[in-house]
């Protein structure tokens, strides 16, 4: 069991991640962005849209939305775009977060995946694997953006808690 203000700062590092991660793909002429480097999304674009897609969904599934779908990468023609999108989801997050009770933790939550079948776990569980998730993604980001001859931001969480001591 995780207590909420862990889960806090864990997203409040997700989003520090997130963020440091946009403003390192501004380096990217556009044609960069989109390029097809061939891993689990295709281009940079892609798999930052994949990420932001797979927290609001996520989110809306906590809040009792049923059947939302991920984004399309297509829908995001620069990475400003994308930000500000993020800026917009960030807010209804924090939102979300604030309104936690400690109790809410332990709730299982009933969704159904992509593909209609239902599951059900406990919220703190669902939340961590929104954050491995996304770590897991940034990653490759930062795997393209190396092919890209850029230099990535670092992301380890021991620099955001460096960072904010």
């Amino acid at each position: 069991m995780i207590s909420k203000s862990q889960l806090i700062d864990l997203y409040k590092y997700d989003d520090w991640a997130n963020f440091k991660l946009l403003d390192g793909i501004r380096q990217l002429e556009n044609e960069e962005f989109i390029r097809d480097l061939s891993s689990s999304f295709s281009s940079v674009r892609d798999t930052m849209v994949h990420i932001l897609g797979a927290e609001e969904l996520w989110l809306s599934r906590w809040m009792g939305e049923q059947g939302r779908s991920l984004l399309n990468a297509n829908n995001f023609l620069t990475a400003d775009a994308l930000s500000k999108r993020w800026s917009d989801f960030g807010k209804l997050l924090n939102s979300y977060l604030d309104s936690l009770k400690e109790e809410n933790l332990m709730e299982e939550i009933s969704y159904k995946n992509l593909k209609g079948i239902p599951y059900s776990l406990e919220l703190w569980k669902q939340m961590l694997h929104v954050i491995n998730h996304s770590t897991y993604h940034r990653g490759q980001v930062i795997t393209m953006l190396r092919q890209l001859k850029k230099q990535p931001p670092s992301l380890d969480l021991i620099n955001y808690y460096l960072e904010h001591k």
